[in-house]
């Protein structure tokens, strides 16, 4: 056990009983991860008294052998978890009152919560613990270091620290080069596409989606007064041909070229160039909506159609409501140069500019390599999660359901035989209560298919397997009861989801 005198000078004699070698201490932790443990145990084992003070940081570094930064953020992460507290000009100190001890802090683990909605509901996110102290950590020192950049009116685009790190990622992770003053922050994927389209399209303007697509963008697209032309999708994605058929004079489209929503197919480099090309000749932009491509499964990310395009003709749409967790409200688009101006016009037009709080910890994440460590780790999650609902889907449906299993994303799409009517999708997802899209919900003019949308990201597996096996039956029943019905014309209620992606 190491002794670590305190700094205080009635007690300079005093050892501090700091183990740093223990159970309770991660073998191959970094080393905040590691003092943090030993200062935690120290403390709820009561070798400490509440209200004692803590060594000064360089004193502890000095002692400990660790970096200085490594022991101010195990200072930090003690403050943000109610473990010390710190007074300016007077040092770092236990808490008088300390929390009542929960998990072991040498044992980090996934925080598994029962969602608000069912299995299968689309949108839900699972945050590393370690993410979440992290995040903590970097709030508290955010808060404590409260500016006067939060007193006034800020850059409708938002902090440069965030865009700049945000810019850092995009390259890194997306092949998208870009400079900090292209991107702008938003509350999400739609308020993005709002301010975008305002900056960007005349009343009545049409615009080309996804046919099956993604009904709550298509609705914005509708409620801003544009017009939504369904264009239709294979297995190369959009099929521009057609969208030049149905619009010639359209001026944007909407796509989901890396993984599209919601069957799932990559746009081909063939269909991609086609798309750019289009835009060109006709002035127009494309509007990138990459809303899950860091949740690839097998191999690296496709680059990103803005990386094709280097920004000229489009717009990219991103958000941390996945890659984090959606309560953030934290989105992000990227901008072709040409547009800064006007966008950045009609975002101080719409509410002037974006919360401040939030947005110097999520830099934070993203400068100290907690984000990509917590993608790395529910990475895992989600991969496991995608096997068990495809594998027991399958077995259960007992050939009902055909189930791809996706490369990448935070949903599957469980078909039934297309001759199949519609009524059975219906009839098996009211009969098992389970959450998810009826696959026909996506569709706007296309013949819809039948089957489901359901999402395992942010379910506990175990629930997963359960909710799955009773769709997978109840859908077994309702096709088997359909095949000796006579045919008719489909009943399944075609109304958009309001839910999210």
């Amino acid at each position: 056990m190491q002794k670590i005198p305190t700094n205080s000078s009635s007690r300079a004699k005093t050892e501090l009983p700091l183990d740093l070698t223990g159970p309770h201490v991660t073998a191959g932790a970094s080393a905040a991860h590691r003092l943090y443990q030993a200062l935690c145990e120290m403390i709820v084992s009561g070798l400490v008294k509440p209200g004692e003070p803590l060594p000064p940081s360089r004193t502890l570094a000095r002692q400990t052998g660790f970096r200085r930064n490594a022991v101010v953020t195990a200072y930090e992460r003690l403050i943000a978890d109610g473990f010390a507290d710190a007074t300016v000009g007077s040092g770092t100190f236990v808490a008088t009152r300390i929390p009542a001890r929960g998990a072991e802090p040498n044992k980090p683990k996934v925080v598994v919560e029962t969602p608000r909605q069912g299995a299968f509901a689309l949108g839900c996110t699972h945050i590393d613990e370690r993410a979440v102290q992290r995040f903590r950590a970097f709030v508290g020192r955010r808060m404590r270091a409260f500016g006067s950049e939060h007193l006034h009116y800020g850059d409708p685009r938002g902090s440069r620290e965030l865009r700049s790190a945000i810019a850092d990622h995009l390259l890194s992770a997306r092949g998208l080069r870009c400079d900090p003053d292209q991107i702008m922050l938003t509350s999400g994927t739609l308020h993005g596409l709002r301010i975008v389209l305002s900056a960007i399209l005349k009343s009545n303007d049409q615009v080309w989606c996804e046919d099956p697509g993604y009904p709550a963008a298509r609705k914005t697209i509708t409620h801003c007064g544009y017009r939504a032309v369904p264009v239709a999708v294979d297995e190369h994605g959009m099929r521009v041909a057609k969208g030049r058929i149905a619009a010639p004079s359209a001026r944007a489209a909407y796509v989901t070229p890396s993984h599209q929503f919601p069957l799932g197919v990559q746009m081909s480099m063939p269909r991609r160039l086609e798309l750019l090309d289009w835009a060109r000749q006709a002035g127009a932009f494309v509007l990138e909506d990459d809303y899950d491509s860091e949740f690839r499964y097998d191999g690296a990310p496709l680059m990103s159609l803005a990386g094709i395009d280097r920004l000229q003709r489009v717009i990219y749409l991103g958000t941390f409501a996945k890659t984090l967790f959606p309560g953030l409200r934290i989105g992000y688009c990227a901008l072709p140069e040409r547009l800064i101006a006007d966008v950045t016009a009609a975002r101080a037009a719409l509410d002037r500019f974006p919360g401040t709080l939030m947005e110097g910890a999520v830099a934070d994440m993203l400068n100290s390599g907690a984000f990509a460590a917590n993608l790395k780790r529910v990475r895992k999650l989600y991969r496991e999660a995608r096997d068990v609902l495809a594998e027991t889907l399958e077995v259960a449906s007992d050939g009902a359901l055909s189930v791809p299993v996706p490369s990448q994303g935070l949903h599957l799409v469980a078909r039934f035989d297309p001759s199949v009517d519609l009524s059975v999708a219906a009839r098996a997802k009211q009969a098992a209560g389970a959450e998810g899209w009826l696959l026909a919900d996506t569709y706007s003019r296309g013949r819809p298919l039948p089957g489901f949308v359901l999402g395992f990201s942010g379910h506990p597996v175990p629930q997963l397997v359960t909710s799955a096996g009773r769709l997978a039956r109840e859908s077994r029943a309702a096709w088997a009861q359909g095949e000796n019905r006579p045919a008719g014309r489909n009943e399944a209620s075609l109304s958009e989801s309001p839910a999210a992606p």
